[in-house]
């Protein structure tokens, strides 16, 4: 009869734990940057919607620009390791500001914003070992 402690999961190792929650923080980055590049594009490509949308907020076109750039910069370091925890957090405050927006402006669910700001939190908790090491004991950042 098999019990609990012998169902593989409980018999991992910290190794193996790393190296799965790796592979599933790298799909989960991989899966928002291609949200934020296509939102991104839309949005500095002027497609029609995203014109509209901008317009009815009241804060002009340049705003428009600056949050398609914000996004799709932001994507691109989801893509180099020792930069995604930057972007997640760049993406973190970019989904506070549409929350806000959807919430208190133009109307409408804010359900996609909130999800995205989970799976951004998700990234920048998850990688952001990479923006720290210990030297002497304490910690300092790597990026300066």
């Amino acid at each position: 009869m098999k019990t609990l402690r012998n169902i593989r999961i409980f018999n991992t190792t910290r190794a193996e734990y790393a190296r799965v929650e790796n592979i599933g923080l790298w799909i989960l980055q991989l899966l928002v940057a291609g949200v934020f590049l296509m939102a991104g594009s839309a949005k500095l490509l002027g497609n029609p919607l995203m014109v509209e949308v901008f317009d009815n907020l009241g804060l002009g076109q340049w705003f428009r620009y600056l949050t398609g750039a914000i996004e799709f910069f932001s994507a691109g370091l989801l893509f180099v390791p020792r930069l995604a925890p930057i972007g997640a957090l760049l993406l973190i405050g970019t989904m506070l500001g549409a929350i806000a927006v959807h919430l208190f402006v133009i109307g409408g669910s804010s359900l996609v914003p909130i999800v995205l700001l989970a799976l951004n939190i998700v990234i920048f908790f998850g990688r952001s070992e990479r923006l720290t090491a210990t030297a002497g004991g304490r910690r300092v950042w790597l990026i300066s």
